[in-house]
């Protein structure tokens, strides 16, 4: 009699996945169910920023004149770039350290593996899951700025798929970078790379401030991608340039998972 071996040698084209992915994404959310405190002090973090800095320090700040020549107070500046910074960090430290762990201790997706899901669907499941966590931390965030009046125009509605797609960049960057990583001490490179990002990208002063030379730095960032599109959509400036800053953070998560795709498969199909 002619038996199929359960190999996990056949070889997988890299993609984005199938529908099955969603199976993985249920398996998180069923882990999350007795730690979801966890999962939602993320979530609180940039509200302290706001009331310490947007609202403490705002007080001796009488305003910031935006590039276009508008002038907002400075909690109305601070409160959007807070909030595509929640997307990005509530979607970084789900797709580098939690997926660490499952990949070299936990050894999660040798056993997923084992199952009809693909490698592309782990990469998929995975990301999904970290974007929605960002899209929690952002939603969360969303409805703080909301009550402390820094909406200031309908174009609002379109912040928190803003931040989906902040979230998406983060994580399919995230979960890349960590595929390459081999131990705990690499994540240092990781907090290396968000710190700076997350106190020079206009969240707390205007571009302006800083020289040229820092200036052009600043605008090769993706967190600066996103700062400008949610604070275009709170303010109501919103133009062109918007778009073509979200085709910037889509190309960034889709490069991310195809990365991700072929990564895990020399990995887990070794």
């Amino acid at each position: 009699m002619t038996t199929i071996p359960l190999t996990r040698a056949v070889p997988v084209l890299p993609g984005f996945g199938t529908k099955r992915s969603m199976h993985l994404v249920e398996r998180n959310y069923l882990g999350y169910r007795r730690t979801w405190m966890v999962l939602l002090s993320g979530a609180f973090e940039p509200v302290f920023y706001l009331l310490s800095i947007g609202v403490g320090l705002g007080k001796l700040i009488p305003g910031v004149t935006l590039p276009s020549g508008q002038a907002v107070s400075y909690v109305d500046f601070v409160a959007p770039a807070l909030l595509a910074t929640a997307a990005m960090n509530g979607a970084i430290y789900d797709s580098t350290f939690n997926i660490f762990f499952k990949l070299k201790y936990g050894k999660v997706y040798d056993s997923v593996l084992a199952t009809p899901l693909s490698v592309p669907d782990v990469a998929l499941g995975e990301i999904s899951w970290a974007l929605l966590r960002g899209a929690l931390y952002a939603g969360a965030f969303l409805a703080v700025l909301t009550g402390f009046g820094a909406a200031k125009s309908w174009w609002t509605v379109l912040a928190l798929p803003a931040a989906l797609l902040i979230g998406f960049a983060f994580a399919g960057a995230g979960m890349a970078a960590t595929t390459y990583m081999r131990s705990w001490q690499d994540f240092e490179w990781v907090t290396l790379g968000m710190m700076p990002m997350f106190l020079f990208s206009t969240t707390f002063f205007p571009l302006s401030v800083y020289p040229r030379v820092l200036q052009i730095v600043v605008e090769c960032t993706p967190l600066f991608q996103g700062i400008e599109i949610v604070r275009g959509l709170t303010l109501g400036t919103v133009g062109w340039p918007l778009l073509a800053r979200a085709g910037y953070l889509a190309l960034m998560g889709l490069a991310g998972m195809l990365i991700t795709s072929r990564r895990l498969g020399r990995l887990l199909l070794k």
